[in-house]
């Protein structure tokens, strides 16, 4: 099957899922490990401050935290939060620590809990074990609380918004070894910009399943980083020390971008083939120019969109709250016009 045939067909599918999973309350298509909860229903209750202020009509506080907004990626989370935040006439804002401080992010959690600030919230943690506690905390003072972006399982969390982890970093692997012909052998190294955090080990667990019984040998993964210069040296240290390469795969936005700029600058455009995640606005210069063969999107305005929504309606017209599946995009050079960059 060629990179143009299974682009399309699962650029169609990650739009079929995301369409699903909005239309059809709740039919998520991630597990969560919760049940969904509403109001009322002997579980979860809803703090009082919060229902006199949907009594009072007043604007809805609904915050987004993400694990840090100095990325890219936040760009347009933050727009698709923006933009349901006008059209809902809620109060929005993105909030998070610059540089992925996972003790940071619980700090500014816990003090909107306590100061009874906000009246939803969604959550993208750097790690998973550091949140579980503050999850449960707003969830036990009555304040909705999700994850988005990536998933906080077996926590108290209400839903989850974003992409299946694991599924789309076994799609990754499954369409980079048909990319790479029946019978490839050699090596394919693997970078990741957090090789701790949660999100991080879902996707490369996926992406080790598709890749296996293929005869390719997965090097990595290796932390690179969120510094775009530090990403760059790591990656073109390991490359250093590596033989037999015959594709890198990138688990995120960032290391994408510090992988596939070694690839051009080191001149194996073309002999060593490049995958990786996100679309960026130079992301998407190397798919045009060959460096990269495909990249996955995961729809990040939409995250960010749906975050607010399915807060919103489950505060103002008690919709059960479920999964959204905002789907996996693949991106090539031939649907790249078509494509939303990301940032």
């Amino acid at each position: 099957m060629s990179i143009t045939r299974t682009a399309r067909r699962l650029l169609a599918v990650g739009a079929i899922a995301a369409t699903t999973a909005l239309a059809v309350s709740g039919c998520g298509a991630i597990t969560t490990g919760n049940e969904p909860a509403a109001g009322g229903d002997g579980g979860f209750q809803l703090a009082g401050y919060i229902q006199e202020r949907i009594d009072s009509g007043e604007p809805l506080r609904i915050k987004l935290s993400y694990h840090d907004p100095s990325l890219a990626f936040a760009t347009p989370i933050s727009a698709g939060m923006d933009r349901a935040g006008e059209e809902l006439g809620a109060d929005v804002q993105l909030i998070g620590p610059t540089g992925g401080d996972a003790a940071k992010q619980v700090s500014e959690l816990q003090t909107l809990i306590q100061q009874e600030s906000v009246d939803g919230l969604a959550v993208s943690s750097a790690s998973s074990d550091a949140l579980k506690p503050v999850i449960a905390q707003a969830y036990d003072a009555g304040i909705p609380i999700i994850s988005f972006n990536t998933d906080n399982p077996d926590s108290k969390q209400m839903g989850f918004v974003g992409q299946d982890l694991k599924a789309s970093g076994q799609s990754e692997a499954e369409e980079l070894v048909t990319l790479l012909g029946e019978g490839a052998t050699g090596k394919v190294v693997v970078f990741s910009l957090d090789t701790g955090a949660g999100w991080s080990n879902d996707r490369f667990s996926g992406f080790e399943e598709g890749i296996s019984g293929s005869g390719l040998e997965v090097m990595g993964p290796v932390n690179v980083g969120n510094e775009p210069n530090a990403a760059y040296n790591t990656v073109e240290s390991t490359m250093a020390g590596a033989g037999d390469v015959v594709a890198i795969a990138g688990l995120d936005c960032c290391s994408t971008t510090a992988a596939a700029k070694w690839v051009e600058q080191s001149g194996n455009t073309g002999k060593i083939t490049m995958v990786g995640f996100d679309l960026l606005p130079q992301t998407a210069d190397f798919v045009k120019n060959g460096v990269v063969s495909f990249t996955i999107s995961q729809n990040p305005e939409e995250q960010g969109y749906q975050a607010v929504k399915v807060l919103y309606d489950f505060l103002v017209d008690g919709t059960e709250i479920s999964g959204v599946d905002t789907g996996a995009q693949f991106i090539s050079a031939e649907n790249l016009a078509e494509a939303t960059v990301e940032g």
